[in-house]
């Protein structure tokens, strides 16, 4: 079996080691420290070694959408893992419910051989007043039959629902029991409602601020509940387009760190050239980067990366970098319950990302 080095200021995820390294063996970071580094059969150098970061909201790549055959599955998450996210969970826009079991059914070896690490629902329990990206025939309200079917499988690790919608709170206390989490997203919701639908159980907001009423300083709504409550983790998409970098840094300083995943929202064109995709049925068009749908002209997801993501928030928004790195690899790693990835302790199963000093990626072990 090989070993690999990593040797410059390691990023481990509680600590930062000026002149340390990582040792990792068959996969399994085996050993980290400062001083004379241990032998190795390879030596990786660079100025920063991180985890591998890990997406919680990612629907494509590479030309591929999940929700597709399993060779786009392998497809999209090998466009993203070249750019550093080593654990990564397929988002399936809103479906019927026949095939979003399908879906799930056909993911089963993915998830197991690690390839995937769960599966988001975003939708069908979503408000048509929010609806984005998400075909609005097809949302509907939670039927305990049909999350029952869905959580059931066992691959379900985040589910997105409006919980404004008739039975939204017993859905999500519905969704926690069953060992997933519970996002509010894509919501009509006020900030009445976005408290309730915490206490009975959501620990996630979906991109906040996006596909959702604003904030506005005699009606906070959602975006102010949920930035306001601790057992909230709240994803930012820092890709400039969906959030100005004020608002990213904004809200980054008042949730802080331990409370922001950020994540790509990453649809088929990432990765690929502009031109005219799918999401789910609906036709979107990506210029200059930029998705949108066809019809409507809503935002349909990003062309981001997280290695992108990462640089847009230190560089841009101006957040400190392991506050940024946090937000990619520690965090979104205990949303999803994982205690083997998102560090570089002795243990962790997540990979390690090497950076040169302006953060651009060189290397994924």
């Amino acid at each position: 079996m090989s070993t690999v080095l990593a040797r410059g200021t390691v990023h481990t995820g509680g600590r930062v080691v000026p002149d340390g390294w990582v040792l990792l063996r068959a996969g399994e970071v085996v050993a980290a420290g400062t001083g004379p580094a241990p032998a190795a059969d390879e030596v990786v150098t660079g100025a920063h070694v991180v985890p591998g970061f890990v997406d919680v909201h990612c629907h494509g790549g590479g030309g591929a959408s999940f929700g597709g055959s399993l060779e786009d599955a392998r497809t999209v998450a090998a466009v993203h893992r070249a750019h550093g996210t080593t654990t990564l969970v397929a988002s399936l826009v809103t479906r019927p419910i026949d095939d979003l079991a399908a879906t799930l059914d056909a993911y089963a070896d993915l998830v197991t051989d690690g390839v995937l690490a769960g599966v988001h629902l975003e939708g069908p329990w979503l408000s048509p007043l929010h609806q984005g990206a998400h075909d609005p025939s097809l949302l509907r309200e939670p039927e305990p039959g049909d999350l029952d079917r869905l959580l059931g499988t066992g691959l379900v690790r985040v589910v997105t629902l409006a919980p404004e919608l008739p039975g939204g709170l017993a859905a999500v206390q519905r969704i926690v029991a069953a060992g997933a989490v519970a996002a509010i997203g894509h919501t009509d919701a006020d900030a009445a409602t976005a408290r309730r639908a915490v206490d009975a159980g959501v620990s996630l907001a979906t991109h906040l601020f996006n596909a959702m009423p604003p904030l506005h300083h005699r009606a906070p709504g959602p975006v102010g509940a949920l930035l306001d409550d601790d057992r909230v983790t709240v994803e930012l998409i820092a890709d400039g387009v969906h959030l100005d970098p004020l608002v990213v840094s904004l809200a980054a300083r008042r949730a802080g760190r331990g409370r922001v995943a950020l994540v790509t929202d990453a649809m088929a064109a990432t990765g690929s050239a502009d031109g005219r995709y799918l999401l789910g049925d609906l036709e979107v068009d990506v210029v200059d980067g930029v998705a949108r749908l066809v019809e409507g002209g809503s935002i349909a997801g990003s062309t981001l990366t997280l290695d992108h993501a990462l640089r847009f928030a230190v560089q841009t928004a101006g957040i400190d970098l392991d506050d940024a790195l946090a937000a990619l690899t520690s965090t979104p790693a205990r949303v999803l319950g994982r205690t083997d990835v998102g560090h570089l302790e002795p243990g962790a199963r997540g990979g390690a990302v090497v950076l040169d000093a302006d953060l651009t990626l060189q290397r994924v072990l």
